[in-house]
């Protein structure tokens, strides 16, 4: 749902205008799921993206300050990664330019394990906003809406993972966890690293996803320099490349507890979620 703002950026008269929470990245794998949930708790929700009717455009810093009047609170997303090259630069100049307009509480999603995403961490801290860091392990909806959902529809995943291992984490758990501290005063100042409930190699995503479908999803090792070469013929950029090789150095081959810490609750398994997605015919080909 979006809200017509206030005039007046820095002052929020909750007499008269409900306060607005903006979620960038609102159409994203999290960003819509925790929109849905705030304004099913009757919160007042600024869709921040590109396609919306205030645009919000990280490169061009002229689209920031209609996308932030009224705004009370915002959940921070950045594209395409925070630990690509200047992202931590422009989470430092947004985060700045929001607390300067009348925003004082940003929760950020980063990742765990990625130092360069840190940096961002750091910079948002120094804001001057009520801050909370959502960390997050790698998605299982990167299996079926993003980087991965193509492989697994022609049957193959081809990666330089190794027999790595992962603690997958569902995107509905991050929403779940990213509305609760958006509205509970109790998380201001924390950092929750979350993780799924097992560690995965990607060889077991590829047999919990045959399972699912019912067809072979088969797991192919190939190098690094491979796997970037593929994603440099493909136009894509070969930073991904980097991030998949943070799963290699087992930095994040345990499991972390801030979905329970958050919610009080076990969070979701991978072979839940594939089931459901499967049902769904999101790998129906």
């Amino acid at each position: 749902m979006t809200q017509n703002a206030q005039t007046t950026p820095t002052a929020h008269d909750t007499q008269s205008t409900p306060p607005i929470t903006l979620v960038l990245g609102g159409t994203g794998k999290t960003g819509r799921r925790v929109a849905a949930r705030l304004t099913a708790q009757g919160h007042t929700v600024r869709i921040g993206s590109r396609s919306a009717d205030r645009p919000f455009v990280w490169e061009d810093p002229a689209t920031w300050p209609a996308v932030l009047e009224g705004v009370a609170a915002a959940y921070v997303t950045y594209s395409p990664d925070l630990g690509f090259p200047g992202a931590a630069e422009t989470i430092d100049e947004f985060s700045r330019f929001a607390v300067a307009h009348g925003v004082r509480r940003l929760v950020l999603l980063s990742a765990r394990g990625e130092e360069r995403a840190h940096v961002s961490e750091d910079r948002l801290k120094a804001s001057g906003a009520d801050w909370t860091i959502v960390r997050a392990s790698w998605f299982h909806q990167n299996f079926s809406e993003d980087f991965f959902l193509e492989p697994v529809l022609a049957g193959e995943l081809v990666l330089p993972t190794g027999e790595a291992v992962e603690p997958f984490v569902d995107a509905d758990d991050i929403a779940d966890v990213v509305t609760a501290v958006l509205t509970d005063p109790r998380h201001i100042g924390k950092t929750y690293e979350l993780s799924g409930p097992r560690l995965l190699s990607f060889r077991d995503a590829a047999a919990e996803l045959s399972k699912a479908t019912g067809r072979q999803i088969n797991y192919v090792p190939v190098t690094l320099d491979d796997f970037r070469a593929g994603l440099e013929a493909a136009g894509a950029p070969t930073e991904f490349a980097d991030l998949l090789s943070l799963i290699t150095d087992g930095r994040n081959a345990h499991l972390v507890t801030g979905v329970e810490e958050v919610l009080g609750r076990k969070p979701r398994d991978f072979a839940d979620f594939a089931r459901e997605a499967a049902a769904a015919g999101v790998w129906d080909v």
